[in-house]
């Protein structure tokens, strides 16, 4: 049955493009790569052999072309949770709803989806600058809380293993969800530390770092790290995957996470500059896309 959204809920702005990102159907791929910052569009689109549209509105700038023959869009999110809502559900509405007749379309269209970002290593053995491929996200976000998502016995097994294990702040309440077991599967090699990944929905204290506001998680990383009870360990921390994964498996997309280690948490390193180490991850992920 066709639902119609009216102009308070499919918001689009007056030359007809959906809201915060700016576009119509035509400007994008159906397989797109998502990055934080909005400086590292321009990165990955530099990679392209050419670029048929750009766009930016606030945060969100993308670039739509092609590279060695497939057609690509890289658009950034920004930072967190809350800005990968917008991304997701702004991106399934420009492809399975018709934005003149407000209704959801007859045929459904599949969008795969690849995050490049940044993250803090959470393993001593992994190294700042390796490659690291999340299978699965512990999101300590809401944001699945508002949904109707069903989630597998497996990731309802799973999450209940990592936060009974690192203990959570009783006010959080944490999901699991996999990542597209096929489209990770295309950048699992020699080069990739694999694991599972924890989405905070802050920097500091939601990560385990105390400045001067006191924390009720001084000890979460100890614990984080030495969770091994499923098939991966916890390997990273960073912002977005977790509504990536969950928003893209109830909206009948394939995601996936590979992340740059910048900031080896348990030996306290970071990184002194990663351009070079980015923009090999860049040509990793476009090869295999």
């Amino acid at each position: 049955m066709k639902m119609k959204f009216p102009v308070s809920e499919l918001v689009m702005d007056k030359g007809g493009n959906i809201y915060h990102l700016g576009l119509k159907p035509e400007h994008i791929s159906t397989k797109i790569i998502l990055v934080g910052d909005q400086d590292r569009v321009a990165i990955v689109s530099s990679f392209f052999d050419d670029i048929e549209h750009t766009a930016q509105h606030r945060e969100f700038v993308t670039h739509t072309g092609t590279y060695k023959g497939k057609r690509l869009t890289v658009m950034s999110t920004g930072i967190g949770t809350d800005n990968v809502d917008i991304v997701m559900n702004e991106l399934d509405a420009l492809v399975n709803i018709d934005l003149h007749t407000r209704e959801t379309k007859s045929t459904h269209t599949a969008l795969e989806l690849v995050r490049i970002g940044t993250c803090g290593i959470l393993q001593s053995d992994i190294e700042v600058h390796d490659y690291l491929l999340s299978r699965g996200a512990l999101g300590l976000d809401n944001i699945a809380h508002f949904y109707q998502i069903e989630f597998s016995d497996r990731e309802k097994e799973i999450g209940e293993k990592i936060a009974k294990h690192i203990q959570l702040p009783s006010e959080v309440i944490p999901y699991f969800v996999e990542s597209d077991s096929e489209l990770s599967d295309r950048f699992q090699t020699a080069e990739t530390a694999v694991g599972y990944t924890i989405t905070s929905s802050g920097f500091y204290g939601p990560q385990g770092r105390q400045l001067n506001l006191k924390t009720k998680t001084t000890s979460l990383n100890s614990r984080i790290t030495s969770f091994d009870q499923a098939d991966y360990k916890i390997i990273n921390f960073e912002m977005e995957s977790s509504a990536l994964f969950v928003l893209s498996k109830a909206m009948g997309h394939s995601a996936t996470t590979l992340c740059l280690g910048v900031a080896n948490r348990p030996n306290m390193k970071f990184s002194e500059g990663y351009d070079v180490e980015m923009r090999n991850l860049i040509q990793f992920v476009l090869d295999r896309i």
